[in-house]
């Protein structure tokens, strides 16, 4: 329980695992992203916990409470909860950016490590003092998308995930994972990237951060990337050269390796 009548879904997998990894997915999707993660990793000695932030996958829908703060509390209900310390936090894109607030917000409670994936940091957004974003009308295409044909946007934004080719089945699986959300929670967290800024979190990150980003990323420009390398501290930027914005799943055995290198470093 996050809040009064919100309940947060988690996975935890291999509970009794030497090392955790806490995983954040991003938008539009749940905790089922990291599936070729969760397949490997346990068998390695990891316990992996996956988090639907509210209003997708299996999370409670409320009408309120997508903006970064709320968002990045709600991780730290479950880190409550679970009693988690010296854990890994893992975040791909609108994940990411949860837990680069999570970091800020909550002076990185329990994180020993911390993993960014394509995050949507410092601003997924170009503004007057950031040049490195999309265009806002990128996403306000997507929310008018949302509102007027959500399973045409959904449909259209997962064609720009991956850059290896992806099956027709797979490509379904992906669409269904989207459909799984709440039509206002999907426009409100876009609302959250038009409105939220990173730039003073990421300073405030003090311990050892993998960035992980594909260069043929259409959804969260790879410039991106090199900006947070430069705002934190204790950070290294690995490309993956054949990777979109999926690299999960795009390079998920390299993946797999990179992420289990990090957190045995």
């Amino acid at each position: 329980m996050a809040e009064p009548n919100v309940k947060i879904y988690v996975e935890d997998i291999n509970p009794d695992g030497d090392k955790t990894i806490l995983f954040l997915h991003g938008w539009p999707g749940d905790h089922t992203l990291f599936e070729y993660q969760f397949n490997e990793l346990p068998k390695r000695g990891y316990r992996c916990i996956g988090i639907d932030t509210r209003g997708f996958g299996m999370s409670d829908k409320p009408w309120h409470g997508y903006d970064y703060n709320r968002l990045a509390d709600d991780v730290k209900a479950v880190v409550d909860v679970l009693k988690l310390r010296d854990f890994t936090l893992a975040g791909h894109s609108t994940g990411g950016a949860m837990a680069i607030r999570y970091m800020s917000r909550h002076n990185g409670y329990g994180v020993s490590k911390l993993v960014l994936i394509a995050a949507a940091a410092p601003s997924l957004v170009k503004r007057p003092d950031f040049e490195h974003g999309v265009d806002e009308e990128v996403v306000l295409n997507i929310i008018r998308g949302t509102y007027s044909d959500r399973p045409r946007m959904l449909r259209d934004f997962g064609n720009r995930f991956f850059f290896q080719h992806t099956s027709e089945a797979f490509s379904d699986w992906f669409f269904q994972i989207g459909l799984k959300a709440a039509s206002w929670a999907t426009a409100a967290v876009a609302n959250t990237w038009l409105k939220e800024v990173l730039f003073s979190d990421l300073e405030k990150i003090e311990v050892p951060t993998l960035i992980i980003q594909g260069i043929h990323d259409k959804i969260v420009p790879y410039c991106l990337s090199e900006a947070q390398n430069k705002a934190i501290k204790n950070s290294r930027l690995v490309q993956f050269k054949y990777s979109g914005h999926g690299t999960f799943y795009d390079e998920k055995d390299n993946f797999n390796k990179v992420l289990m290198e990090f957190v045995e470093e």
